[in-house]
């Protein structure tokens, strides 16, 4: 009986073996389209951001050949034309053509650009209205997983005085969702659906990976950089270029000659621009790493697990309270969702604004009690500056918050370079409900509020 079981299972061996040599392999499963992984993602509002960083990437592609892709959120279609009268929709066809001959000048060959309007303003709420924020997110999102970066460099989400382009602070906040994002299948699963047959027309699902980042890094145009020290890595310009023997300085320089329509510097400004060093402030990292180690520290080639933020959270706050809303109120839920809440203490809020100009603050009156209350609102600002509608008595409702529009005139003799503090008090039952606070700098060189 042994022999015939053993006999048994040799025919069938014998016959699964045969079976197998008959049927044919499935075809390889293709990966990720390597032509456009990249090692750094920059992700900035407008054509010319990158400048910003240009000296730092022409080295990183040019001696570590790191391989680097741009998005931007905009074709720039908005702004003066310093070479011509071309403007709106002609603009934005040369700025795109100028941003892609300024980048090719270091070695960079793909960029996209997405199709938000230049809106200028400093309120990054303003930005994301006018660009469509969810559609926008779609595409980063997207393009974070066709390109598979280990890095992402953005602008800073945040509020600053500087030229702070709201434009600017709204790719920080796209770039950070898509960190955050590009990793879960259930964000967009239609990018990540595999196609029915991907050699055919009418298809649907668009085939790509979730990709987790490792890595996330910005940097910002703030006039005060006193906040960049111990926050994040720093890299000087004077490098010198093995290729050209002119410093990466002077590539950023050739880079920047290409945004001819810009015309934004003389060329003793342009030189001051390009020689400091390239600062960046630490976002997070999924591979550890200090935040003022390199860059790629930590870094190794594969993909990482998606880490999931820590996402939005109700805010713990007093039964009474006012804070500053606007843009200033949306970042600070926004620093604690996506796990970036260092960012809260590099600098207090602030803004800036010129003499003779007003300054619209928004104030939020919470009343999380059980009964409506009687809040008294009252401003505290330097002598001879004003507030409207000024003090005043709001019944806010059980549960409720009342949007609450301050506008503070800056007086024409305010001197240039002064930072003022602006602050609100707020009152009910008799008691101290809370305050709210603003330093602006005052000064003329920001974009129009």
């Amino acid at each position: 009986m042994k022999i015939r079981a053993s006999a048994c299972i040799l025919a069938i061996l014998l016959l699964a073996i045969a079976v197998a040599a008959q049927t044919p392999p499935a075809p390889a499963n293709l990966a990720s389209d390597p032509r456009y992984k990249v090692d750094i993602l920059v992700i900035v509002g407008h054509p010319d951001d990158d400048t910003e960083v240009t000296s730092y990437l022409a080295k990183e592609v040019e001696q570590n050949h790191k391989r680097v892709a741009v998005v931007y959120g905009t074709r720039g279609n908005s702004g003066g034309n310093a070479v011509g009268y071309e403007q709106s929709k002609a603009l934005a066809d040369e700025r795109e053509m100028e941003a892609r001959h300024s980048l090719a000048t270091y070695g960079i060959t793909n960029a996209w650009f997405l199709h938000g309007p230049d809106t200028p303003s400093e309120d990054v709420l303003h930005s994301l209205e006018t660009w469509g924020h969810g559609a926008s997110l779609e595409e980063v999102v997207r393009l974070v997983r066709l390109t598979r970066p280990e890095v992402i460099l953005t602008w800073l989400p945040n509020y600053d005085d500087g030229e702070d382009h709201g434009d600017h602070q709204a790719a920080g906040v796209l770039a950070t969702e898509a960190f955050d994002l590009a990793g879960n299948p259930l964000i967009f699963p239609e990018q990540v659906a595999a196609p029915r047959d991907h050699f055919n027309i009418s298809n649907y699902g668009e085939g790509l990976r979730p990709w987790q980042p490792k890595k996330l890094y910005y940097f910002s145009d703030a006039i005060h950089t006193e906040f960049y020290k111990g926050n994040g890595p720093e890299y000087p310009s004077s490098g010198i270029s093995p290729s050209r023997h002119i410093s990466y300085a002077r590539v950023g320089e050739h880079a920047w000659s290409f945004y001819q329509t810009q015309g934004d510097y003389t060329p003793q400004e342009l030189k001051e621009v390009m020689e400091a060093p390239v600062r960046f402030i630490f976002g997070k990292s999924l591979v550890g790493g200090s935040p003022s180690g390199d860059i790629f520290d930590g870094i190794k080639s594969g993909a990482v697990p998606y880490h999931r933020a820590s996402g939005y959270q109700p805010p713990s706050r007093p039964p009474v309270s006012i804070e500053l809303g606007g843009p200033w109120g949306f970042y600070r839920q926004f620093w604690q969702a996506h796990d970036i809440e260092r960012i809260a203490n590099l600098y207090a809020p602030e803004t800036g604004i010129a003499p003779g100009e007003r300054l619209w603050v928004p104030i939020l009156i919470h009343n999380d009690t059980d009964s409506p209350r009687q809040i008294t609102l009252e401003p505290a600002v330097p002598a001879g500056w004003s507030v409207e509608p000024g003090p005043q008595v709001y019944t806010v409702a059980s549960h409720d918050t009342y949007p609450v529009s301050e506008w503070v005139l800056a007086p024409a003799s305010a001197e240039k370079g002064k930072w003022m503090e602006l602050g609100w008090k707020a009152r009910s039952h008799g008691a101290d409900a809370g305050s709210a606070k603003l330093r602006a700098h005052v000064d003329t060189q920001h974009m129009p509020q």
